[in-house]
């Protein structure tokens, strides 16, 4: 159980910079070292040496830059309310940006280069440490314009973001969604952060009160919605065209060398796979005995009394129970983040929300959440140190400019973290009650990350081939395509209310340029690579950890498919769906359990 009087961890900030003093002469660096980087503008062709030299003061001005924000930002996040750390970081991105056009020479001038001699430096063991670094910049080079017209865009850049940043406004600050009554009759605001906790109410009024007052406010605005959408896909179609892409797709996936296979074949393994989701949909009606699910009851639990709690050491020892599959080296990594305090837990005033990882090269991979001693919160501990120790071990194992790994897979050690908790507890465990909760738990996961963001990803992709088509985005349009993919994903057992349709205008990810997908093929490739380290397999184990330890020294793909996972071909994403089919299965199986134990007590 929760001890209330326990002392929760806080991280060690010190470990970066003892004092300000500090912080501030590495502040003070970033200044010279622009300079220095920049006074190789004019001078990349001359030579593989002088090449290097640049490519290295840039790569130190990087890596000072990292180090000066992170500290910079921590401090910040952990409260948001002191004024000298608003002060700091708001220097901090002034300079910045007062010294960002000081850079921008290095791609147009490399891109100059004459093909052979660029090939002769290539070939040369002077530049061989930076020889894949240098070919992913040239690998853009027929999607880059001329110095004139880079600068004209670059000139349009906030004007262009425009539209993004007016549905930004529009939905995080100017709408008002009014009260909605609780089951106690007492008015609670609706709000963003309030609509996903009405949502799990058990009580289906308040449900669909809350459901119904949200989409009315959206219904008012739907019009100023769909054209900031336009606006927003349109920046990217006609920014692809601009750089010879064939389409929006293949841009948004250039910089992670993914092919546009990759994403529809995710779209056609889910549509091949939603007899698994329909079965889930059923078995929610069943258990709340409704006629037909609305949209407004897939979010509470089917098993709300189900509930524990824990200490932090608790949660920390089930974490590190859990991951022993990955063996000792991951094992003495991670008690580093408990002895070396890379974790900040405590609720206070002025903390940033939400959770995440955080760190550079120099420094740990911190990790902030707020942990109140649920469930959740043990699974969030589990998520975020996926996250530090894929960061860590590619900071141990690779030079600088390799060790970042790319957003395609940021996603996969996290939520491989994630089932291997799961599955640890399962084990841990013979109440029917809590197995069902937890199965509850991933089945709702597995739902809300491969079958939702799918059918996201399937809509955006819609948007897109719709205005390359020259069909502008509507809100007729927009709402009459969103009910149909919504009706066709959630199958039979639903009936959803015409509300839903309006879904997409609250989506912030529809404004991100493909992005949502990788939600669903990190969490395909994760329930794979549990289910290879649970096998017990040393080579499994170790092709693993190679993943961890990659950064970004291959392409993503072929860094997954060493790890074990062809994301290539749509076998991960039909294999993790007939993982859910058997976690609903199970589902059915320990809430029949639990209410037979029910009936005989």
């Amino acid at each position: 159980m929760a001890n209330k009087n326990e002392s929760l961890p806080v991280w060690d900030l010190e470990a970066i910079y003892p004092s300000l003093e500090d912080w501030q002469r590495d502040f003070d660096m970033i200044r010279p070292m622009t300079e220095k980087f920049a006074s190789f503008k004019g001078r990349l062709g001359e030579s593989a040496e002088v090449l290097k030299a640049a490519v290295e003061a840039g790569l130190e001005l990087n890596r000072i830059t990292e180090k000066v924000y992170v500290y910079s930002h921590l401090t910040l996040d952990q409260d948001t309310g002191v004024d000298p750390s608003r002060a700091r970081h708001g220097k901090l991105n002034a300079l910045l940006a007062e010294l960002s056009p000081l850079e921008a020479y290095f791609t147009p001038e490399l891109m100059e280069i004459a093909d052979d001699r660029m090939a002769q430096f290539l070939d040369s063991a002077v530049l061989a440490p930076y020889r894949r670094h240098l070919q992913e910049i040239l690998a853009e080079k027929k999607h880059i314009l001329s110095e004139p017209e880079e600068k004209l865009l670059g000139s349009y850049s906030n004007v262009l973001g425009l539209s993004s940043n007016v549905f930004n406004t529009l939905n995080d600050t100017d709408l008002d969604f009014g009260s909605v009554k609780d089951e106690k009759g007492k008015a609670v605001k609706l709000s963003h952060g309030s609509y996903l906790s009405l949502m799990e109410n058990p009580d289906r009024e308040v449900r669909k009160r809350t459901f119904k007052k949200l989409y009315r406010t959206y219904n008012q605005f739907k019009n100023t919605f769909a054209s900031t959408l336009d606006g927003t896909v349109r920046r990217h179609t006609v920014g692809a065209k601009i750089r010879n892409f064939p389409n929006a797709l293949n841009a948004a996936l250039e910089g992670d060398r993914v092919p546009e296979s990759v994403y529809r074949n995710l779209i056609a393994a889910v549509h091949e796979k939603l007899p698994a989701f329909y079965d889930y949909m059923e078995l929610r009606r069943e258990v709340m005995k409704l006629e037909k699910l609305d949209m407004f009851d897939i979010y509470n639990p089917l098993l709300p009394d189900c509930r524990k709690e824990y200490s932090f050491a608790e949660a920390a020892e089930l974490v590190k129970a859990a991951v022993k599959p990955l063996g000792p080296e991951y094992g003495k990594a991670l008690e580093l983040a408990f002895k070396q305090r890379w974790i900040d837990t405590p609720e206070r005033k002025g903390k940033r929300s939400g959770a995440y990882s955080s760190g550079c090269f120099d420094t740990y991979p911190y990790v902030l959440m707020t942990f109140k001693g649920t469930l959740n919160d043990v699974f969030t501990l589990a998520h975020e140190l996926g996250h530090s120790m894929h960061s860590y071990f590619s900071n141990c194992t690779q030079p600088y400019v390799y060790a970042d790994y790319r957003i395609f897979v940021a996603e996969v050690a996290s939520t491989t973290n994630e089932i291997l908790l799961f599955e640890h507890l399962l084990e841990q465990s013979s109440d029917p009650a809590f197995r069902a909760y937890l199965y509850g738990h991933l089945a709702d996961e597995i739902r809300g990350t491969i079958y939702r963001q799918t059918m996201f990803a399937e809509f955006e992709l819609f948007m897109h081939e719709s205005v390359e088509q020259g069909t502008p985005l509507t809100a007729e349009l927009l709402n009459k395509k969103y009910y149909e993919l919504n009706k066709e994903f959630y199958g039979p057992a639903m009936e959803p209310d015409k509300a839903i349709a309006l879904e997409w205008a609250r989506i912030p990810h529809f404004h991100y340029n493909f992005y949502v997908y990788k939600y669903a093929t990190g969490m395909s490739a994760a329930l794979k690579l549990a289910a290879n380290l649970r096998s017990g397999r040393k080579e499994l184990r170790e092709a693993y950890l190679g993943f961890l330890k990659a950064g970004s020294s291959k392409d993503v793909l072929d860094i997954m498919k060493d790890a074990g996972v062809d994301l290539s071909t749509r076998e991960p994403v039909i294999s993790a769906l007939d993982y859910f089919g058997n976690v609903v299965t199970s589902l059915r199986r320990e809430l029949q359990k639990a209410a037979a134990q029910g009936q005989q007590s």
